[in-house]
C-alpha cells in the first residue's frame, strides 16, 4: 500500500517491449537505497515488483494488463517518473489509501497558473466519474490530490508549489496522459451497497405474487 506522497523523481533508463509485456528500468537512488528483490515501488502510481536492483536503479516486469490500463507503455528513456516505496507500518499516513492499482488514464486538458499554484483540468473517463466527488481524493500519476470540482467529463485539481517542483505534474503539458486511481473506499462502498440492494429487492416473480 502507498499514500500518494512522491518520494523521488526517477529517470527511465530502459523500456524493453515484448510481445505482451515489457521490462522497465528506472534510476532512483532513494527508493532503491533499501530495495530488495520482490519489493514494491510505485512508478507514476503503478505498483511494480522489483526483479533486479543495483547502482541506484531497479528493473520491474510490466504485464499486458498494466500496459493496457496505464501510460507506462509510452515511457521512453530519459522520461522522469514519480516514485514511491510501499508504506512502512511505522510511517505517517500523509496522503490517502493508494493501492497502486490504476483504474484508467486521463489527459491534461488545461492548466491555469495562479500566484504560486496551478489549477489543472483533466479529462474524466465515464466509468470513473461516479467515484469522484468535490473535495474527495484522487491519485494522479501516483500523487495524492484533492478534487476541486467535478463535471460530467472532466475534473480539476490544485497543485501547490511543492507538488509542482517535486513531481512530474509540474512539467506535464496539455494532452499528456496521466494515470488515475480513484479512492478505493468509494469502490468498496459501491460494492457493499449494490450487494445489499440486490439482497433486499424482490425479483419480478416474487413481486407479482
Amino acid at each position: 500500500m502507498f499514500t500518494g506522497i512522491v518520494e523521488e523523481l526517477g529517470t527511465v533508463t530502459a523500456l524493453e517491449q515484448g510481445t505482451d509485456s515489457a521490462r522497465l528500468t528506472v534510476h532512483g537512488p532513494l527508493v532503491t537505497s533499501d530495495a530488495e528483490h520482490g519489493a514494491s515501488i510505485a512508478v507514476n502510481g503503478v505498483c511494480l515488483t522489483v526483479t533486479e536492483h543495483g547502482e541506484g536503479a531497479f528493473t520491474a516486469d510490466v504485464m499486458a494488463e498494466t500496459l493496457r490500463r496505464t501510460s507506462l507503455g509510452v515511457l521512453r528513456p530519459g522520461d522522469r517518473v514519480n516514485l514511491e516505496r510501499a508504506m512502512a507500518a511505522s510511517s505517517r499516513f500523509g496522503g490517502h489509501v493508494v493501492q497502486g492499482h490504476v483504474d484508467g488514464t486521463a489527459t491534461i486538458a488545461a492548466r491555469e497558473p495562479g500566484e504560486r499554484w496551478e489549477v489543472v483540468r483533466l479529462t474524466l473517463p465515464a466509468d470513473l466519474a461516479p467515484y469522484l466527488v468535490e473535495k474527495g481524493s484522487i491519485t494522479v500519476d501516483g500523487v495524492s490530490l484533492t478534487v476541486v470540482d467535478v463535471e460530467e467529463d472532466a475534473f480539476s485539481v490544485s497543485l501547490i508549489p511543492t507538488t509542482l517542483a517535486l513531481t512530474t505534474l509540474g512539467t506535464k503539458g496539455v494532452g499528456d496522459p496521466v494515470n488515475l486511481e480513484v479512492d478505493v473506499l468509494a469502490k468498496y462502498v459501491e460494492r457493499l451497497l449494490a450487494t445489499r440492494f440486490a439482497a433486499t429487492t424482490p425479483d419480478r416473480e416474487e413481486a407479482r405474487a
